[in-house]
């Protein structure tokens, strides 16, 4: 008669499938509330510390840790040795471990640390030989239909069975090193180097572990798979996010949309961003947010075609009425009211969602040959005593809102990055080009004339007075940008032969 070990922390599922393997001749071993809820279901178990004669001890620390639990299922019955060393102990052959673990990452702590589960299921996963091993309530039904219909798991069921029970203690192991990490960073080896300002040391080793949550409807281009992955004890507002209409999410639409949504949380005041290929193509700050997102449009309206319109308030119908008229790809938002949300569902292929607000990143992390690029997340700081005016120009108090929003949205902009505003409106955005010069002059061009006596923040120091310049010539009246360059005396002489006010923040934000 084959035997199954039984064990699990969640017991979905666990007495119908008990049911049905004492159904098919098998005899059950059993511990605690497994055993408790197998028992209810007036099924035979028979619990382990009658199968080793052993009670739990230690506060039930210790309870399958036992020979006659590991021997039987490490055993190979095909190696003579083995056969001796079982008959001498009286081990019996355990041939099926259904087990599943603590879960760690609900509420960390020393006492949610499994022992015995994760010894059993990777002995279980590694004599999968001769043994199967279950960790998901969602393999019970195929497991039975397969014993039903062969009498036993075949080699390629347990292989793959072997592969989810790794996949599973991998998990709760990386679980546990993170909560290390992140509960008492002085017992985490640190790499080499300096911290960053504001942030402890680099781990010296990180462990992920993710799981699949959602498919896409492809990659960033039609022809490659593309998928959304969730490390494991994670959270992420794209689980509780709602799609109220449109089309299944593409890889783009979800890396864009996330690109929107942090940005446009950076904001207090009713604000809306536009982003096309990650970069925001409009911004805006107003009272309301329907004017918010006519001025966000208004940057750029030929690149806000196609693009992902983020707002931090709830949508109403004034904002719904102007933007269903533009091709957009996503919309999302904290809400919407009713009204709002029939005139945008209503646009067939329009991607509706409403969400929660993003989480702190961890790390930004960026796959290289053989491993990852890490480093922490761009924290970007409003005015601080950091920031210093370097021009005999002081800037006028509408001059530092301008300063302040024109430099949140420039840290969300591809390096080298320029942004012109006035009035809390980006009107010309330079992203992405190889020399500071193009995208002042990028910039200019799709202000038109509109940011004249605005701000303009760059995301790196200019590395000559030719970027000052064509501030300048495009009617900027204020600049902020990082200082720090060899000519940075020639910048600000440039600044003040053009009466110009500009603020020194002394931190970069380069973003690639």
């Amino acid at each position: 008669m084959p035997t199954a070990l039984l064990s699990v922390y969640d017991k979905t599922g666990i007495a119908d499938l008990a049911r049905s393997l004492t159904e098919l001749g098998w005899s059950l071993v059993s511990s605690g509330g497994t055993a408790k809820a197998i028992a209810d279901a007036g099924l035979d178990v028979t619990d382990v510390v009658e199968w080793t004669g052993v009670p739990a001890i230690l506060g039930h620390r210790v309870v399958t840790l036992h020979p006659k639990v590991h021997g039987g299922i490490l055993a190979d019955p095909t190696d003579a040795e083995h056969r001796a060393d079982m008959a001498a102990y009286d081990i019996s052959s355990i041939d099926l471990v259904v087990g599943n673990l603590y879960p760690f990452s609900a509420s960390p702590g020393i006492e949610l640390i499994d022992i015995g589960g994760p010894a059993m299921v990777r002995a279980a996963a590694k004599n999968h030989a001769f043994v199967g091993v279950v960790v998901d309530p969602v393999d019970y039904d195929a497991v039975v239909d397969e014993l039903r219909s062969d009498g036993a798991l075949g080699a390629a069921t347990r292989r793959r069975l072997a592969r989810a029970a790794f996949a599973h203690t991998a998990s709760y192991d990386a679980a546990i090193v993170t909560w290390f990490d992140e509960t008492d960073p002085e017992v985490t080896p640190i790499a080499a180097g300096e911290p960053g300002a504001g942030h402890p040391p680099l781990p010296s080793s990180i462990h992920l572990s993710l799981d699949l949550v959602q498919s896409l409807r492809y990659g960033e281009n039609p022809h490659q798979d593309g998928a959304r992955y969730r490390q494991i004890g994670a959270t992420s507002w794209w689980d509780s996010m709602t799609q109220h209409g449109g089309k299944e999410l593409s890889y783009l639409n979800v890396f864009d949309t996330e690109a929107a949504w942090r940005l446009v949380h950076r904001f207090d005041d009713p604000a809306v961003v536009v982003v096309k290929h990650a970069n925001p193509c409009g911004v805006a700050v107003a009272d309301e947010i329907a004017a918010a997102y006519v001025a966000a449009n208004a940057c750029d309206p030929v690149s806000a075609f196609g693009g992902i319109v983020a707002a931090n308030r709830t949508v109403t119908k004034e904002m719904a009425d102007p933007l269903a008229n533009v091709f957009t790809e996503v919309v999302i938002a904290p809400g919407f009211d009713d009204d709002a949300l029939e005139i945008l569902t209503a646009k067939k292929n329009l991607r509706v969602m409403s969400a929660n607000a993003p989480s702190p990143l961890p790390f930004d992390m960026r796959p290289v040959d053989g491993g990852l690029l890490v480093q922490h997340p761009d924290l970007i700081e409003g005015r601080s005593d950091t920031w210093r005016v370097v021009t005999e120009v002081q800037p006028t108090d509408a001059q530092w809102a301008d300063l302040e929003f024109a430099w949140q949205v420039c840290a969300a902009v591809s390096s080298n990055a320029i942004v012109y505003a006035k009035d809390l409106q980006a009107f010309g955005i330079g992203a992405g080009q190889q020399n500071r010069l193009d995208s002042a002059r990028i910039a200019a061009e799709r202000s038109a004339g509109r940011a004249v006596g605005g701000a303009c923040a760059s995301d790196a120091f200019f590395p000559f007075r030719d970027g000052l310049d064509a501030a300048a010539a495009a009617g900027i009246s204020a600049v902020i940008q990082p200082g720090g360059s060899v000519r940075d005396d020639e910048v600000i002489a440039a600044a003040n032969e053009h009466g110009i006010a500009m603020v020194f923040t002394s931190q970069r934000h380069f973003r690639h």
